[in-house]
């Protein structure tokens, strides 16, 4: 994705030496770090191993697991910071958007984008055994903003009055099914992702896609 964040740029971008602090705030956002570089290599946290991290990071790993009881501790510490960063690029993506329904239809096509950039971290955050056992609230954000913008749309009478809430659902399940599909069958004819969103939001929102809106 571009400029999105920084944590998983290339599995080896920002590998350290050993970090003379040995400790403290600079060590763990380090770990953390690494240990999103090596998920979105691997695509599951079962596969992740804490010496691994502690070999990206380039300490001991009891350095990490002073930081980190264990595996699990780890990897919901780094999909939310994920999740943070990637939150703050939908917000930002709506900017140059004009109207509600351009803001919708980024926010869809950003989110579409870090997928196929991070099909890694996509698997981490929604299809792990993880994501199965543990709470993940912090997922919850970027849905009531999706909601949220579907709101904007109907208040400004361009699309016709419902549940902005269930609208949501239905859309986000039919992106989360669209880009979960490309990340497991990555042969199937597949159109540009721009054009099945403009079918979503037209089939499931009642948008009409704005001439000119389409990227370069």
């Amino acid at each position: 994705m571009d400029k999105t964040t920084s944590a998983p740029a290339s599995p080896r971008d920002g590998r350290q030496g050993r970090n003379p602090r040995g400790q403290g705030e600079r060590l763990r956002e380090d770990i953390i770090g690494a240990a999103l570089r090596l998920l979105d290599e691997l695509g599951d946290d079962q596969a992740l191993s804490m010496r691994a991290v502690a070999r990206e990071v380039g300490v001991a790993a009891t350095s990490v697991y002073i930081h980190f009881a264990d595996r699990d501790t780890l990897v919901l510490a780094a999909l939310e910071r994920f999740h943070r960063e990637l939150v703050e690029a939908v917000d930002q993506a709506e900017t140059g958007a004009a109207d509600p329904a351009g803001k919708l239809r980024a926010r869809v096509l950003l989110l579409g984008r870090w997928v196929q950039q991070h099909p890694g971290l996509y698997k981490v955050l929604h299809e792990s055994t993880l994501n199965q056992r543990a709470a993940m609230s912090f997922k919850q954000e970027l849905a009531e903003r999706t909601t949220a913008a579907v709101q904007r749309c109907i208040d400004a009478g361009l699309t016709p009055a419902d549940d902005a809430a269930v609208i949501s659902l239905d859309l986000r399940a039919a992106v989360h099914g669209a880009v979960s599909m490309r990340v497991n069958q990555p042969d199937l004819p597949w159109p540009p992702l721009e054009e099945q969103v403009d079918r979503f939001l037209a089939k499931l929102v009642g948008l009409t896609p704005t001439p000119g809106c389409r990227p370069e």
